[in-house]
């Protein structure tokens, strides 16, 4: 049985986080785990609360999947403080292969990363990443650097991958454009993917994007080939999405039965 694992928040919404992630394993053919870090009360326009889970309890969920299951890969998502970057990198298992989604602000603008965890997540975690997946502003504040080009989005990736990530994946859906970039650097340089934009905003892309990633390196893939396979997944998830004229849609990872409330 091919296994992943997603470290995220619950979104009570199930557009993006721990549900959207279930939902695209399930997509892909993989067998999904959970550890929660947070519960959130939030639906795609706004986020009304979160509760922090105890940096204890996400340890032993950690701890008591990886006892029994043989999970292919790991991503993080939503980790929200220090104490659980902390814990998550204490009990994650060596030489795991993991994405990391750095999810510091979600869609609607609310902050679901303190600023005072940005150095553990960047000292803890991302040197053990198989793959990291920020978005524009994700990968300025990880970068260091101003973001306005598909040439700035290399570059940001170029930086993020000398703090010791093996690939980085930028998204370019935050760039202005009728196509969206998203752009893959590692040792061997750069590859560039493009595809439609679609005329209306959607929750989730991100978190289903970094869970095909993940569910594909649990199916043998290397990052590359993972990336082309993702890309194109999330492209015909967004087709699919779901919504009303005028709001934000979710993005339906495989034609699955999604419904907007």
């Amino acid at each position: 049985m091919v296994s992943a694992c997603s470290i995220a928040g619950s979104d009570s919404g199930g557009g993006a986080g721990i549900q959207a992630d279930l939902k695209t394993f399930t997509a892909l053919e993989v067998f999904g785990l959970t550890v929660i870090t947070a519960v959130t009360a939030q639906n795609t326009r706004e986020v009304r609360g979160v509760w922090m889970l105890p940096s204890g309890a996400v340890r032993t969920q950690i701890e008591t999947v990886a006892d029994e299951f043989a999970i292919g890969a790991w991503k993080t998502g939503m980790l929200g403080c220090a104490a659980t970057v902390r814990a998550v990198a204490e009990a994650l298992p060596r030489g795991a292969a993991l994405v990391i989604d750095p999810v510091m602000i979600s869609t609607s603008g609310h902050r679901l990363l303190d600023e005072d965890a940005v150095q553990d997540l960047v000292e803890l975690l991302i040197p053990r990443a198989e793959i990291v997946t920020p978005n524009i502003p994700e990968a300025e504040v990880l970068s260091g650097m101003q973001v306005r080009t598909p040439d700035d989005m290399a570059e940001a990736g170029r930086r993020i991958l000398d703090l010791g990530a093996g690939t980085v994946v930028v998204k370019g859906g935050h760039l202005a454009g009728d196509t969206v970039v998203d752009i893959l650097v590692d040792c061997d340089g750069v590859a560039e993917i493009s595809g439609r934009r679609y005329p209306y905003p959607v929750h989730g892309s991100g978190c289903c994007l970094s869970a095909a990633l993940t569910a594909y390196l649990a199916r043998g893939m290397d990052a590359r080939g993972a990336f082309a396979a993702a890309r194109e997944f999330i492209d015909t998830a967004i087709g699919q999405a779901t919504g009303d004229p005028g709001t934000l849609w979710i993005v339906n990872p495989g034609g699955l039965n999604i419904r907007r409330h």
